[in-house]
């Protein structure tokens, strides 16, 4: 939210930190991240969308090729972007181009950490082994498969509240699982609000971790969708 559509604004530590714990899963390094993710809304379920279910063909085959592309297919599919087009604001931000350089650093601490702290609560091998394999691998393993669903079923199944030029949908469980990222198609509706969630009841933890910042006054510039812009895009 910070990074692809600049939802708010944050003090550097906190952008860093942000950063690093998302290369941390492993999702790929924040330039190449945001670019991917400014593509897909740009071309989204349209010739030129990197990750759409719905350019592969009519009927059950094309339905299913589609969601195998989307949802890990494309990932096979490497395409090389134009950064100065696609991220030319993180470009010029030398502290999150800084992390971005460092990928595989944080990768490999994403792996390590884990290891290390199940290494010195058991005080034996096979707690850091656990650590690695439980907080390491299969941390990194559901993170990836709840972020591809997002693509692929979110654009399949769900609800579609607001008006887009897409098939984006909401997605109550995928909701619970991303911490928000599931209500896909409030997301395409209003890509730069920070709060994916625009009813009460939508959990949402990313949005309330935003707000927390906001009422600390580490985040400004908190950019969410007013009543009447709700009203006219409604279905």
């Amino acid at each position: 939210r910070p990074f692809s559509h600049r939802s708010f604004q944050t003090i550097t530590p906190i952008r860093v930190l942000f950063a690093i714990l998302g290369s941390m899963g492993a999702e790929g390094p924040v330039l190449y991240w945001a670019a991917i993710h400014r593509k897909h809304h740009q071309f989204s379920d349209e010739p030129g969308d990197p990750h759409s279910p719905h350019l592969h063909g009519e009927g059950w085959r094309g339905r299913l090729l589609g969601l195998w592309h989307a949802h890990i297919g494309w990932l096979f599919d490497h395409e090389q972007l134009d950064w100065a087009r696609w991220s030319p604001d993180l470009l010029r931000d030398r502290a999150v181009f800084t992390v971005h350089r460092y990928y595989f650093l944080w990768v490999a601490l994403g792996l390590l950490l884990p290891a290390v702290v199940g290494g010195i609560l058991s005080l034996s091998w096979s707690g850091a082994l656990t650590g690695f394999i439980w907080g390491g691998l299969v941390r990194m393993f559901l993170a990836h498969h709840t972020t591809w669903s997002v693509n692929s079923f979110s654009h399949v199944w769900g609800a579609k509240r607001f008006r887009s030029r897409d098939e984006s949908r909401n997605n109550v469980f995928l909701a619970l699982l991303t911490m928000g990222d599931g209500w896909h198609n409030n997301h395409h509706a209003f890509p730069t609000s920070a709060a994916h969630g625009l009813e009460w009841w939508q959990f949402d933890m990313s949005h309330w971790l935003i707000r927390g910042l906001e009422v600390l006054g580490l985040a400004w510039d908190v950019k969410r969708p007013s009543r009447e812009a709700l009203a006219k895009a409604r279905v």
